[in-house]
């Protein structure tokens, strides 16, 4: 997951991002599901930026697939690749040692790729190897988790977490203000507490309601794991007899939450996740539990970084901007998914 992205940034359009510029997730430790992969489905449209140009070897490192989310930002990253006649990516092998994505970030510097698009473990560890492939005339797209030294890296792309917030509470805030609710019970189910882009997530929660007039009732976090959102929100749902609403940041261990408030026989109450899971999507539109909305964070960024790379390394700039070069910062919007336009967005789920 993420490391203190930038909140407000430069929202894509048309050429370069297409559908891939959606928001969405986040960390856990549970295995990978399928990714889905919707930007393998389309084809590229002729004309512009996408006709073929110089060819470019891309180089691509990320954490290994520990969880949907991180699964499907490897899936988006290869599929984006191969709409390109004129992209070849040079992917090295996912891990979650620090050492050894180094390792693996030196090995592309020393290949002489074109450009390198890194989602890195940890962007405080991997910054020094990230200015050494800038320094050595190799342009990085830093995707998601952000390196601190801003000469590590030549674009960003990421998601809005504190806007994460923002989507779900405003969700909230106006469901219960349209049905009448004075002083609300609202839970917030966190992923890891002590992580910069979750205090991020929490201030945008608490900001939006603050707006309703409303405040969160108890705050817990359930460390992006299944089993650990099962433990918490039974411990929650124990602590509190009535509910109005909960947030949990995350679609992954939300598939926990829910199984804990099918197990107690609650449904007094709505739910609202978060990432833009698939599954999450399908459950949404079918409308037959308490999970009403998740808000997005989608993995689909990885196949915008490929196409910005791409840019970069030809010298070209974005189609729909007057300016010649790709921006330094690409902050993505987050959308809040209900049942009314689940099918608008589910293409562009993970599998958790």
């Amino acid at each position: 997951m993420t490391q203190n992205p930038g909140r407000r940034g430069f929202l894509l359009g048309g050429a370069v991002i297409g559908a891939g510029a959606l928001v969405t997730a986040c960390t856990s430790n549970e295995p990978a599901a399928q990714a889905s992969a919707p930007a393998a489905a389309q084809t590229v449209a002729s004309g512009g930026n996408d006709e073929p140009g110089t060819k470019v070897l891309i180089g691509f490192s990320a954490p290994a697939a520990d969880h949907g989310w991180i699964a499907a930002i490897t899936q988006n990253a290869r599929d984006a690749a191969k709409r390109y006649s004129d992209v070849e990516l040079k992917s090295v092998e996912p891990t979650n040692d620090i050492n050894q994505q180094i390792s693996a970030v030196e090995s592309l510097i020393q290949a002489k790729v074109n450009a390198l698009v890194i989602l890195p473990n940890d962007g405080q560890q991997l910054n020094q190897v990230a200015r050494k492939a800038m320094d050595a005339g190799i342009p990085v797209i830093n995707l998601d988790r952000v390196f601190p030294d801003k000469l590590s890296y030549r674009t960003w792309i990421g998601g809005d977490n504190y806007g994460m917030g923002v989507a779900a509470g405003h969700y909230i805030g106006k469901t219960l203000k349209d049905k009448g609710v004075s002083n609300p019970v609202i839970l917030e189910i966190q992923g890891i507490a002590t992580l910069p882009l979750t205090q991020d997530r929490s201030k945008g929660f608490a900001d939006a309601l603050q707006t309703y007039g409303f405040t969160v009732t108890a705050q817990q976090d359930a460390k992006f794991t299944v089993e650990s959102g099962t433990q918490v929100a039974s411990n929650l749902l124990q602590a509190h007899k009535k509910i109005d609403a909960i947030w949990n940041h995350d679609d992954d261990q939300g598939i926990g939450v829910l199984a804990a408030i099918k197990e107690a026989g609650r449904n007094e109450f709505f739910m609202v996740g978060g990432a833009g899971s698939a599954n999450a999507m399908r459950d949404i539109q079918a409308d037959s539990g308490v999970l009403k909305a998740t808000v997005t964070y989608s993995p689909t960024m990885a196949g915008s970084a490929i196409k910005l790379a791409r840019l970069i390394a030809q010298g070209k700039g974005m189609g729909d901007l007057l300016e010649n070069e790709v921006p330094q910062s690409i902050t993505l919007t987050s959308e809040t998914v209900t049942k009314d336009n689940a099918a608008k967005y589910l293409p562009t789920g993970f599998e958790s």
